[in-house]
């Protein structure tokens, strides 16, 4: 196999499966060898040729959870595995199969075999993820599959915004754990106007839900509705759902304020039940109180289209693609040109005119709103 050069961003999902594969490899448990782990951290496929191709295939769906935690920048994914992917699709592949060539293990030597582990006893040993969190993951994960059933009928009956909102409220209690009486406040009073619900952690008011009815799809201006909420009361966090989709946003404050979408999740959309769990996690009244959501909100914040477009327009980018330029072609240009290919010829216009109206300032209850 030819060497693979692999960029900062490869070589940290290298780093990834590998760590991951160790901590497998330690079980008992075939993996994937290390050539094949480096060509899917170069591609970003979980599908290789030839010999060792079926252990990659059992475990698809574990390492494709990583690349797409990787993707959000979270370091070490593989000690937060949900615990259906703690396993290869099927069970458990030991390392002397007699279907299968052994594969390379990454370990430097051969330990003894320790006894087989019960699925929640490797989390723990494996994870080594909080109590509280595999808690937390959990009913958040049997709470989405309860009601993937009454949200299919409410759709199909296109059911009203009263109905939807008794089984968002459902959710948030039972599969979010925020308490009825404590932490939720129905109809807050907002200026002579009234949120749906007012979320309070510790009596400390954290967030604004505003609810629409299932088949109506999300939109701007129900954004602005809880924008204005929260811009109100300087509450940071705001979510509007349908009782499918649910969508998180932050907000920052200042002139003009600043809006980041931290994630969205359709209930009902193709997306694996662990992806969807991961995200609803976010906003488990446990993991909202120690900001779990902070790291997958500035990641998104950072590398925004108007973030990443505002970099490459300023002067020390610029002038550094001014040299690569000249470094390739021979050919002397200046800032002033690149800047105006980029915002005339590469970037869509609705993206610049969106960063221009940023910049211009709007008032505080409409700033930009970044997705």
């Amino acid at each position: 196999m030819n060497e693979i050069s692999l960029d900062a961003k490869g070589q940290n999902r290298l780093n990834i499966l590998v760590g991951w594969a160790a901590e497998v490899a330690r079980t008992g448990q075939q993996v994937p060898d290390h050539c094949h782990l480096e060509m899917i951290a170069h591609t970003k496929i979980v599908e290789v040729d030839g010999p060792g191709a079926k252990v990659v295939e059992l475990w698809e769906p574990t390492i494709s959870w990583m690349l797409k935690q990787a993707a959000f920048g979270v370091a070490e994914p593989y000690r937060h595995l949900p615990d259906e992917l703690l396993n290869p699709v099927g069970g458990e592949t030991r390392a002397h199969s007699e279907t299968q060539a052994p594969a390379v293990v990454l370990v430097e030597k051969q330990v003894p075999a320790e006894p087989p582990l019960a699925p929640r006893a490797r989390a723990a040993a494996v994870s080594r993820t909080p109590k509280w969190e595999l808690a937390a993951i959990e009913q958040v994960h049997d709470a989405i599959q309860r009601y993937i059933k009454p949200l299919e009928a409410l759709r199909a009956r296109d059911a009203k915004e009263g109905d939807t909102r008794m089984v968002v409220t459902d959710m948030l209690c039972e599969g979010l754990d925020y308490d009825k009486f404590t932490d939720l406040t129905t109809e807050y009073m907002v200026k002579q106007d009234f949120a749906d619900y007012g979320v309070r952690i510790d009596k400390q008011m954290v967030a604004f839900i505003e609810v629409k009815r299932i088949s109506q799809k999300l939109n701007e201006r129900h954004l602005r509705q809880v924008l204005m909420y929260a811009v109100n009361e300087g509450v940071e966090w705001m979510v509007l759902t349908n009782g499918a989709v649910w969508q998180a946003y932050h907000l920052t404050g200042g002139l003009p304020v600043v809006v980041d979408m931290a994630f969205e999740v359709d209930l009902l959309g193709p997306a694996s039940l662990a992806e969807k769990t991961e995200l609803m996690f976010l906003l488990h009244r446990e993991a909202l109180k120690r900001r779990r959501i902070d790291e997958v909100w500035r990641h998104r914040a950072a590398i925004e289209p108007g973030a990443v477009l505002d970099m490459l327009l300023s002067e020390p980018m610029l002038d550094q693609l001014r040299k690569e330029v000249k470094r390739r072609t021979g050919t002397a240009t200046t800032v002033e040109a690149l800047s105006e290919v980029i915002r005339t010829e590469i970037v869509d216009p609705k993206l610049i005119a969106k960063l221009f109206k940023a910049d211009r300032g709007p008032a505080p209850a409409s700033g930009p709103l970044r997705k």
